[in-house]
């Protein structure tokens, strides 16, 4: 999943589905690579998302497998989408080791599950908090280089405003809330913010209180949980963990690995505060940092 000109995903999109197509179809792979006179290693590539597919042969494709026109059109418009160019190739070597890879998981997500143990969630945090944290991260860092680290990070946040916008659940440890991250006003907008957007369509922000009993995010660490739409109602992309480390970020998508994350997101939300609860609590630690 590495490479910052294209994102592989709606790639991989396309190939599990071209795959699930002809599966249902009752086609081997050497009947359809006769049929489109292709090597079996390149359908194999295409079906694994690792070559791209002109949206024309992904029409014969469909063809070939009787898909239904909605179908059909979905896959095409993917495999256009698999040769845009990314956002973040703007951004050159400004983009941290690994981050093009969760840049384009963010940008392909339908939903959006995430922990924060100490920090406000990237695609939650203003401008300062950004600077705040990079400052922090290097010390000596060029201020070029920390302003194209900002709006690195604000460019990844317009996925919550954009056409298809995930559905958002982000439960906060109380701990992001009284850990000052800069002065006490960057803390007093960051957690105005948070209030803000928890008003928002699709986003829902919860908090843990420090005197809760522990729980299985104390023992998780920050994570997040991506989930992705199928094209055509099969299998999508299988749902992706990421988690973040003083040296760079870690992904799972392994059942099992997948499935502990999940079931610790879902006690971790139920035994936050409510949303309304949380917005309260947001508010008044904001007008606490008031002033500092």
């Amino acid at each position: 999943m590495s490479g910052k000109s294209v994102s592989t995903v709606p790639r991989r999109q396309l190939g599990r589905s071209l795959r699930q197509l002809r599966e249902r179809a009752g086609v081997t792979l050497r009947a359809a690579s006769q049929r489109f006179e292709w090597s079996e290693t390149k359908m194999w590539r295409i079906e694994t998302g690792r070559s791209p597919v002109r949206a024309l042969d992904v029409q014969m494709m469909c063809g070939a497998y009787e898909a239904d026109e909605a179908a059909t059109s979905a896959l095409m418009d993917l495999a256009r989408e698999a040769k845009t160019p990314s956002w973040w190739q703007t951004f050159g070597d400004t983009v941290p080791m690994g981050f093009d890879v969760l840049a384009g998981l963010e940008s392909a997500a339908s939903s959006i599950d995430t922990y924060a143990s100490d920090l406000a969630p990237g695609l939650l945090q203003t401008p300062d908090y950004v600077r705040a944290i990079v400052r922090t991260r290097f010390p000596d860092a060029p201020n070029d280089d920390v302003e194209n680290r900002v709006r690195f990070r604000m460019a990844r946040q317009t996925i919550l405003t954009g056409k298809r916008p995930p559905t958002l659940r982000a439960v906060l440890s109380e701990t992001v809330l009284r850990r000052p991250m800069g002065s006490g006003q960057v803390m007093a907008a960051q957690l105005a913010h948070l209030v803000y957007v928890a008003g928002l369509p699709g986003i829902s922000i919860r908090v843990v209180p420090l005197a809760t009993e522990a729980h299985s995010g104390a023992l998780a660490g920050a994570f997040v949980v991506m989930r992705f739409p199928s094209p055509t109602g099969g299998i999508g992309e299988p749902t992706t963990i990421y988690g973040d480390t003083y040296t760079g970020g870690y992904y799972h998508d392994k059942e099992a690995e997948v499935a502990q994350y999940t079931e610790a997101f879902e006690g971790i939300w139920s035994t936050a505060q409510d949303e309304d609860t949380s917005r309260g609590v947001l508010a008044d630690t904001a007008r606490s940092y008031q002033g500092g």
